[in-house]
């Protein structure tokens, strides 16, 4: 593996720091709400802890041991059935547009159905367009209405597809 390869794995404690900046940059980056969001998350600043159980799993982009980009799949909160969200999916300027995202995509879906569940559900922005465009991409549908209790009152795309 060349120095300048570019990895995609399992989060790991020395990336809580990273992720937490690359998370932080895309909101002030596309002007969205700080409140009401990820950005605002207990778990934001320690996502390494936040994802250690059974049935949840988080993925960084890494390239020279520079975190770039993440994202992950947990159960979603207050909600009956077998339904995960992929959450915390935020990238770095440094690799978006080479189809890393897209690959990080593809890998939380499968995760979410190796770990058995059957639907797969997202919020986002509506000023994630390109993110956005990608979910449709991959056969998520709009809802009228939020799912669960994210606490992300801030986010106005909901998106759901069974898996």
């Amino acid at each position: 593996m060349s120095k300048d390869t570019i990895v995609i794995r399992e989060i790991e404690p020395q990336d809580n720091a990273q992720m937490e900046q690359v998370i932080r940059a895309c909101f002030h980056e596309f002007k969205i709400p700080l409140e009401g969001t990820a950005y605002s998350d207990n778990e934001t600043p320690r996502m390494y802890e936040s994802y250690q159980n059974d049935n949840d799993v988080y993925f960084v982009i890494v390239k020279n041991d520079e975190v770039l980009g993440g994202g992950g799949v947990k159960p979603l909160p207050d909600f009956e059935g077998n339904v995960c969200e992929i959450q915390k999916m935020y990238f770095s300027p440094k690799v978006r547009g080479a189809g890393y995202g897209r690959q990080l995509f593809e890998k939380c879906m499968k995760a979410a159905k190796d770990l058995g569940y059957k639907k797969c559900y997202l919020e986002s922005a509506s000023q994630l367009k390109a993110a956005i465009h990608i979910y449709e991409s991959y056969g998520f549908k709009h809802l009228g209405n939020a799912l669960g209790n994210t606490g992300h009152y801030s986010c106005g795309v909901w998106m759901i597809k069974d898996l």
